[in-house]
């Protein structure tokens, strides 16, 4: 698929009924533009994914002792917890001061974390830098959008390769704020693979079920890729996060 292929699909997606569009259209006007949107004095300049192949309900998994080994790590901004709709997995969304840190993280401090469940994991490292400017107009938390707890995360990641300079986000934002529910979004550009995703808050899990199951995988579709789409249950995780700076909760993103 070439370039102005892929453009146009991704402006077209979300596809949304005139009804839908209606609905939504209130709740995009909260979305700040960029030019309105705040740099947090501690912008990371790396994001981290991670996900366990655990399957426990996270108010019987060991978070506390968790986040106090996590705070002693190099360049660590802050966590989300993540606890997996319909499987109870384990995972988080971080933020650290530079790629070299969260590079770190990734190798060094979260395999053994694993090892101590004595199960398999998944990690990304995401460029933060080369995304800011479309997370910030669309009031991504993390660059001075407002905190407002949501009721789910969806984590999506497409099976391509795109420098993020050359992805019509621009038009792709303008899309996803009409989405119903949506309450902001942090773009994603995977390190050294240059993978396209996102992290998004919903206010509802209903909303982050519809998006990450039925309009998603049409953009993945016409794209002609693979995905991976997942969903989180942000009310469980809200007391864990808070504890670890998630600007999700009424934190700081430092």
């Amino acid at each position: 698929m070439t370039k102005k292929q892929i453009n146009a699909v991704l402006r077209e997606h979300p596809r949304l009924s005139r009804r839908q569009i209606l609905a939504a259209s209130a709740g995009a006007m909260l979305l700040p533009t960029f030019s309105q949107a705040k740099e947090n004095p501690m912008t990371p300049k790396a994001f981290v994914y991670t996900e366990v192949a655990i399957s426990v309900p996270f108010d019987q998994a060991p978070w506390a002792e968790i986040n106090e080994a996590i705070r002693q790590q190099p360049g660590f901004l802050s966590k989300t917890w993540l606890s997996g709709h319909a499987n109870e997995s384990l995972g988080g969304f971080y933020a650290f001061d530079s790629i070299e840190n969260a590079r770190r993280f990734v190798t060094g401090h979260f395999p053994s974390e694993a090892r101590g469940f004595g199960v398999a994991h998944n990690t990304r490292v995401f460029d933060a830098e080369a995304t800011a400017v479309a997370s910030q107009d669309m009031a991504s938390v993390y660059y001075g959008g407002p905190s407002v707890a949501p009721g789910a995360f969806v984590y999506t990641e497409l099976q391509l390769s795109v420098p993020f300079a050359d992805a019509p986000w621009q038009a792709r934002n303008q899309a996803m704020k009409m989405l119903p529910g949506l309450q902001n979004k942090v773009w994603l550009s995977g390190l050294q693979t240059q993978t396209l995703g996102g992290f998004d808050a919903f206010e509802s899990l209903d909303h982050a079920v519809d998006f990450a199951v039925n309009r998603f995988p049409e953009t993945a579709a016409e794209l002609g890729c693979a995905f991976y789409t997942r969903i989180f249950d942000a009310a469980l995780t809200a007391t864990a996060s808070q504890a670890m700076n998630s600007p999700y909760y009424g934190g700081n993103a430092g």
